[in-house]
């Protein structure tokens, strides 16, 4: 599970922030202050931070730059009225993203989801279910006997298997394979690289449609 934190005094704001995003995977965490935010961070790990900037008891900015002197936690920063200097002096001192309010909370949901994906630890090597997957050196063996995948099919392969257990919709991972900027994608092209994965893997029994859905590699 992600646990994020979210530093905001404005109750409703954040209280809205977390009926937006949390869910079975994510956690957040609300901080209303700077020593609360402060508090937490000695506490706990988190894999994304959501920080105010104007707080009662301080800046985010300065709480960002004290953060980014010993952590690369991923950082969006919520600015007010669209202050160019603020956004330009957090991306300075290391923010990965911002936005600005007032803000759409679809539009939060995703900008968070992106980091929480860039974020996400890539195993290098696996064995499960009689594969050995090397998504670093993109080898992969089926037993002994190596399997060419191409560049798509292991996108999709790493895809499913770092999310065992859980049916990825159609949509989402047409969004999350082909990110070349096209700016459309014929749905067919999804279907046709799961028939090719499957059949390079043997007709796995773990890689399963979830049909309306999407598909899912079984735990």
């Amino acid at each position: 599970m992600d646990n994020v934190m979210l530093l905001e005094d404005d109750f409703s704001l954040s209280e809205g922030i977390k009926l937006a995003l949390q869910s079975e995977e994510v956690k957040i965490t609300i901080c209303r202050s700077i020593k609360e935010a402060r508090a937490a961070l000695s506490e706990a790990d988190f894999s994304l931070l959501i920080l105010d900037i104007n707080l009662p008891d301080g800046n985010g900015l300065e709480l960002l730059k004290s953060i980014r002197q010993s952590s690369r936690t991923p950082v969006i920063m919520l600015t007010a009225n669209d202050m160019e200097t603020d956004i330009v002096t957090g991306l300075e001192l290391g923010a990965d993203d911002y936005i600005t309010k007032p803000f759409s909370l679809a539009v939060l949901r995703a900008r968070v989801k992106a980091q929480l994906r860039r974020s996400m630890p890539v195993q290098s090597a696996m064995e499960i279910d009689g594969f050995r997957f090397d998504f670093e050196r993109m080898e992969f063996f089926k037993d002994s006997r190596e399997l060419n995948l191409s560049k798509t099919e292991q996108k999709l392969l790493k895809l499913l298997v770092l999310n065992r257990g859980r049916t990825l919709s159609r949509d989402e991972l047409l969004d999350r394979i082909w990110t070349d900027g096209a700016e459309y994608v014929d749905e067919n092209a999804l279907s046709v690289t799961v028939k090719r994965l499957r059949d390079k893997l043997d007709g796995c029994k773990k890689l399963k449609t979830v049909y309306g859905i999407g598909y899912i590699w079984e735990k």
